[in-house]
């Protein structure tokens, strides 16, 4: 039987073992589960509604977790998103992280370390979300990029940055030290503070996808400065 008030999770996969183990696992632990054979049967319903974190395959018929993950982000940029992925599968895994994806699973894996991930993504939304925040430590400001911690908003000169969960965290680790060299490491940390499993490699993927989202409002920004061989670097010389 379902839990009837945990958070829902989508489950996208068409193997039908394991949408009957992660299912089960997740309701375990008090979560409610929707599941879906391939990426047009989800697309389907997260077009009338949206759940609160999203579990798909890459690799399926009709619609494969790329294409779907590319959807899911026109309509919202915050929704958790795991990929689950074969080993083999690198390109797919950096082309997801750049697609938007916060996390991904290499196939097979155990039920316990996607349980351990799905927590973690829910508690890094939360804590993006700064329901404990002060009022000065809400709103940040450097130069024309301004976030709001509580209302997980973004403005780079007045309009609308949609970002991920993670990309609002790296970011937000950037801009508190402007002019500052952060590591690829310390910038892992940021955006995945409590996930040991994560390469600071994927620290790229999202950097790449934050530089997109503000050049697309802006094609003159150069903030974010890449430091070859260390890391990235948000510069406090941005303005016109």
């Amino acid at each position: 039987m379902q839990p009837t008030n945990g958070p829902l999770i989508a489950l996208v996969d068409d193997e039908e073992n394991i949408r009957e183990l992660v299912s089960y696992a997740l309701q375990q632990e008090g979560y409610r589960v929707a599941t879906y054979r391939d990426g047009e049967e989800a697309w389907t319903a997260f077009r009338q509604s949206l759940p609160d974190l999203v579990i798909l395959d890459i690799i399926m018929p009709r619609m494969d977790g790329l294409e779907l993950c590319r959807k899911i982000r026109s309509l919202s940029e915050t929704l958790p998103l795991i990929f689950l992925t074969s080993k083999d599968e690198e390109f797919d895994k950096v082309l997801g992280l750049e697609l938007g994806a916060d996390d991904y699973l290499c196939k097979p894996f155990s039920t316990r370390e996607l349980l351990a991930r799905v927590k973690v993504l829910f508690r890094r939304l939360a804590s993006t979300q700064g329901g404990d925040s002060d009022e000065e430590d809400r709103i940040l400001h450097c130069g024309s990029l301004e976030m709001d911690r509580m209302r997980h908003g973004v403005l780079w000169k007045g309009q609308n940055v949609p970002l991920t969960v993670t990309e609002f965290r790296i970011l937000e680790a950037l801009i508190r030290q402007p002019g500052y060299a952060r590591t690829r490491e310390q910038l892992l940390q940021a955006g995945y503070p409590y996930d040991e499993y994560m390469s600071d490699r994927n620290i790229d993927g999202h950097i790449k996808r934050i530089r997109k989202k503000i050049s697309s409002l802006d094609p003159g920004f150069d903030g974010i400065e890449t430091i070859y061989g260390l890391g990235y670097r948000y510069r406090t010389d941005t303005e016109p």
